[in-house]
């Protein structure tokens, strides 16, 4: 296991060992370095097990996961599809990709995800789709986002690009909605740098997403493209990563736990602190230790001190609807999305640091606290 370089603490680090190592020497050996080999078989067959869905489709990154789905669902011109002003922006611009609308919604104080009832409100004769964000590694409530899709006819998408392997009432992130979207970027729980995936237990879905990602070329008949089509097929080379990542995924969501398990440690019952909420039907996944500071002077304040001892850190997403492209698209108030844009702290995590990180990172935290 590696170590933080000796001059800081990065907010993430990947974990990367003899295993990842070996199988790239191995597809690299073999000549199968781009978008057809084993490890693309092996990662497809093992991450469909682990997602507890029927089909895998490995893509370049999670945000043309995003946009092949909704491109795949027939998303287009006119249609609007609802999100979570609360994530990352990718969320948001694979909708803007084929030309739709993306309607912004609160989040749950008690989850922080997508609310329910915040969706069932901006429900439109135009709406097609709901994008329900596994925020900062814990399901959103899915069973109420369920019944509103089959009710209204609306497709439910996850983003899980910061929750693999979290679960909702005993079932895995993945295979909760029609289809699911994966992000496997360098800061991610496993990583290749780069790299994504789809999950559906929808064969005609996946089918589909498998023509548009491969140029829209024919499967049957080379060289003959019925449709419009994009490059973004994943390598031999990222899934070979991807593959020793699995084989190690249980220590390394272990020792994430146990970093998470230290920083509450130090800040639960801490006067100015809130951490984040847990319900009690979600297993989440340990991505980035987020909490709350009281607002966002301190929020900065502490960040900055951090940052002074060489520890790094993230406020949390600022809320799409308040970013240039989509300002103005939001007609109401999110009183939840703006406390957590506010007040929002990203704390170093990762399966590679030593067991001792979380607790120096907390008590550097707790130290710069207002008296």
């Amino acid at each position: 296991m590696t170590s933080p370089q000796a001059d800081g603490v990065p907010v993430s680090m990947p974990d990367l060992g003899p295993e990842e190592a070996d199988n790239v020497a191995d597809a690299v050996r073999s000549t199968w370095i781009s978008s057809a080999g084993q490890y693309l078989d092996t990662f497809e067959r093992e991450f469909g097990r682990l997602c507890e869905t029927e089909h895998v489709v490995p893509v370049s990154n999670g945000t043309v996961a995003l946009h092949l789905v909704l491109e795949a669902l027939g998303v287009g011109a006119g249609d609007e599809v609802i999100v979570p002003s609360m994530t990352y922006i990718a969320t948001a611009n694979a909708v803007s990709y084929c030309g739709a609308t993306p309607v912004f919604v609160d989040i749950s104080a008690d989850t922080w995800g997508i609310d329910p009832g915040a969706v069932e409100a901006a429900i439109t004769p135009r709406t097609v789709a709901v994008i329900a964000v596994h925020l900062y590694g814990h399901p959103a409530d899915m069973d109420p986002l369920r019944a509103l899709a089959d009710q209204h006819g609306l497709a439910l998408v996850e983003d899980a690009a910061e929750a693999p392997f979290a679960e909702y009432k005993g079932r895995r992130a993945g295979s909760l909605g029609d289809v699911a979207t994966f992000s496997f970027y360098g800061n991610k729980v496993v990583t290749s740098g780069e790299g994504g995936a789809v999950t559906t237990n929808d064969a005609a879905l996946a089918a589909r997403m498998r023509l548009l990602r491969g140029q829209g070329m024919d499967p049957e008949r080379r060289y003959w493209f019925p449709v419009i089509g994009y490059n973004y097929r994943l390598t031999n080379v990222a899934a070979a990563l991807l593959c020793g990542q699995l084989s190690r995924v249980d220590e390394m969501l272990a020792r994430r736990r146990a970093l998470y398990a230290t920083y509450d440690e130090h800040f639960r019952d801490v006067p100015g602190l809130t951490l984040q909420p847990v319900a009690d039907w979600a297993v989440t996944t340990p991505w980035l230790y987020g909490l709350l500071l009281d607002d966002a002077e301190t929020r900065d304040r502490v960040a900055g001190r951090l940052t002074a001892q060489g520890i790094d850190t993230r406020p949390f997403f600022v809320p799409i609807h308040t970013l240039p492209p989509y300002r103005g698209r939001c007609a109401s108030e999110l009183p939840v999305t703006a406390r957590l844009g506010d007040c929002g702290l990203s704390l170093p995590t990762s399966s590679a640091f030593a067991p001792d990180v979380a607790a120096r990172v907390a008590s550097a935290v707790l130290r710069g606290l207002p008296a």
